[in-house]
């Protein structure tokens, strides 16, 4: 298990945190995969709710929106986001982008609907919604069930750091650079066994302590 950086390290700490979690782990990839389609608008709400947020108050404020059917009433969302015990970073300008995120979604649930490939789907999604980057069109689509797409936030690039399949965290991430990292991602799971899906939720809930979403 080479590679240009040298050896990968903890492999068998991995294996034995992926023994401890990884039917939970597969129950969650099992939910992703069934989300009824009238729950892809909140899936992408939420992530676009979750860059430089708790990932918990998130959630919340999606439950909250969905208990208000957000998504076919004319519903001002800022007080949602803008709440003490689940404050979203940036309130005005991620509740603007909710409501353009629900003007388009038609589009967005059509093209859905298409027979495209994840890495296509994530284009035309970082593309067309105002608010999406790489991180969050592979995190949205994960969500609803698409497979093989790195959700590369701070916990998943630290853990590759850890385990030495990156030298460093990057200060940005290109798009060329988020590719180029996904596919080490992958070159890395492959030789431990355990699939990037998987992988992804083993180090989120290692530095969280849940497996969520």
């Amino acid at each position: 298990m080479s590679f240009p950086y040298g050896t990968y390290r903890f492999v068998e700490e991995l294996h034995d945190q992926f023994t401890q979690r990884g039917e939970t782990i597969r129950e969650r990839l099992h939910d992703f995969a069934h989300v009824k389609s009238e729950e892809y608008y909140y899936e992408l709400a939420y992530c676009l709710l979750t860059p430089q947020s708790n990932a918990f108050h998130a959630a919340a404020v999606i439950d909250q929106l969905k208990a208000v059917d957000f998504l076919n009433r004319d519903v001002e969302p800022t007080p949602f986001l803008y709440q003490k015990s689940q404050y979203i970073r940036f309130h005005n300008t991620k509740a603007k982008r909710l409501i353009e995120a629900k003007l388009l979604f038609p589009q967005v649930a059509a093209v859905l609907s298409h027979d495209a490939s994840s890495q296509e789907l994530r284009s035309w999604l970082v593309h067309h919604v105002n608010g999406l980057g790489w991180k969050e069109a592979s995190h949205f689509l994960r969500n609803i069930g698409h497979l093989h797409l790195a959700i590369l936030d701070r916990h998943i690039l630290r853990n590759l750091v850890r385990h030495r399949v990156l030298r460093s965290i990057p200060r940005t991430l290109t798009p060329r650079r988020y590719t180029a990292i996904e596919v080490k991602f992958a070159t890395f799971a492959d030789a431990v066994g355990i699939s990037m899906d998987e992988l992804d939720l083993l180090f989120w809930s290692k530095e969280t302590g849940t497996v969520f979403k």
